[in-house]
């Protein structure tokens, strides 16, 4: 089943009405289009794919479409009408690495790539893994002691792992709906992903925030409500840190490291590419694309314990860590009630857990993006959506598919 693209984009030259630019790209139905052409709406760096083609098996169950389960609104659909009713532009499900359904919507299709948002975040926290192992990086120091440059910041009383669990105690708060935030005024047109009138025009001599570094030294101030580690607080500007990190550290820019420990390695079908700020360094938080597969195979990476085709590509130690919780852990999170009404139960390393024990946590970008995994059911899930809401919280639409994920990798295990 592939439905119809929307009237976006359409005829030669676009009808201007029809017409995708960097103003409207996230607002629906123009995100259908702009979310799998982000090369053209952003600046993005390439990661190059390596080794040979990979080649999934294919086990399809015909009947899996058919399936019926009720979404959040309290009706019965199948599988395919669920998530062509609430966003979905693909869709994949690997059972025991076997790929048993497949499909997509909106004219998307399975050789383009689609932006991650912040599933970008599990995969920095990944690569960020292989680093700590590389260069035995202190977890419980401030980040400033790596990187100067925060020194005078609202990250240099946060130790690493707080800024790994969202921890870091961050005056600057997370909005994507007012239009007057903070999150929208500056930080989104420094990280290349927001528009403001001018923004995209702006040089480097000419403000004092051009790039996302400059933000997160300069703007971000500590708040008094928490302390570093007590409550989680879901804050993007935490995954730059550990992009910058990684950077610093390693001495090559982050898209080439995660292209040399794990693109190159991983045996995806395409290259990889990852969105850029203004000042061209890519953007840790939120700026991966790939095809719907390559997403699905980073989920096998994962399910897998850090091995692909036959290679470790990840401290089997730092995969566990992010299961292993204790009761900090679980205060941390419970002193934030915004999630309470949701499926997940914890948030550690940049990945949502909903079931430690199931060993069941995703990977979650706004306007509806999951990569799932589930060892317990040998299962992985792979979505891409252009939701037109970007909050997950309170949101049918994602509740609905995330429902409809656990309930196919409940069946199957």
């Amino acid at each position: 089943m592939k439905s119809s693209p929307p009237d976006v984009m359409s005829g030669f030259p676009p009808k201007r009405s029809s017409q995708v630019t960097f103003a409207n790209y996230t607002i629906s139905p123009f995100n259908t289009w702009g979310f799998r052409n982000m090369d053209a709406v952003s600046h993005t760096a390439m990661l190059p794919r390596g080794g040979p083609l990979p080649t999934l098996e294919l086990a399809i169950d015909t009947d899996l479409g058919d399936r019926k389960i009720t979404d959040a609104l309290g009706t019965e659909r199948t599988l395919n009408d669920l998530l062509d009713t609430h966003n979905a532009d693909g869709f994949i499900v690997l059972h025991q690495g076997r790929v048993v359904y497949e499909n997509y919507w909106n004219g998307y299709t399975e050789h383009q790539r689609h932006i991650w948002y912040s599933m970008t975040k599990s995969l920095v926290s990944t690569a960020f893994g292989i680093l700590v192992e590389q260069h035995d990086i202190d977890l419980n120091a401030s980040p400033a002691a790596y990187i100067c440059e925060l020194a005078d910041s609202a990250f240099a009383r946060t130790s690493i792992q707080d800024v790994l669990n969202h921890a870091s105690a961050l005056a600057f708060k997370e909005n994507y709906v007012d239009r007057g935030s903070e999150f929208l005024s500056y930080y989104a047109p420094a990280l290349g992903l927001g528009y403001i009138p001018g923004a995209q025009d702006v040089q480097p001599g000419d403000a004092k925030i051009y790039g996302v570094y400059d933000f997160l030294t300069e703007f971000i101030q500590p708040e008094d409500t928490w302390a570093p580690g007590q409550c989680f607080e879901y804050n993007s500007a935490n995954a730059d840190v550990i992009g910058w990190l990684i950077a610093r550290l390693s001495g090559v820019s982050l898209q080439e490291y995660l292209a040399q420990h794990l693109w190159s390695k991983l045996g995806t079908y395409h290259d990889g590419a990852i969105v850029v700020d203004r000042a061209y360094m890519a953007v840790a938080t939120g700026g991966m694309t790939s095809t719907l597969r390559d997403a699905a195979l980073f989920g096998e990476l994962i399910r897998n314990y850090g091995v692909a085709r036959g290679e470790r590509l990840v401290p089997a130690a730092w995969i566990d860590q992010t299961l292993a919780l204790n009761d900090a852990d679980r205060l941390r999170y419970r002193n934030n009630t915004l999630y309470q009404n949701e499926d997940w139960h914890y948030y550690k390393n940049m990945w949502w857990i909903l079931d430690a024990d199931r060993e069941e946590y995703a990977a979650v970008g706004i306007h509806g993006q999951v990569i799932y995994i589930n060892r317990a059911a040998d299962t992985v899930v792979a979505q891409f959506s252009s939701q037109p809401n970007a909050s997950q919280v309170d949101s049918p639409q994602f509740r609905s598919k995330l429902s409809a994920i656990r309930h196919i990798a409940n069946s199957l295990g």
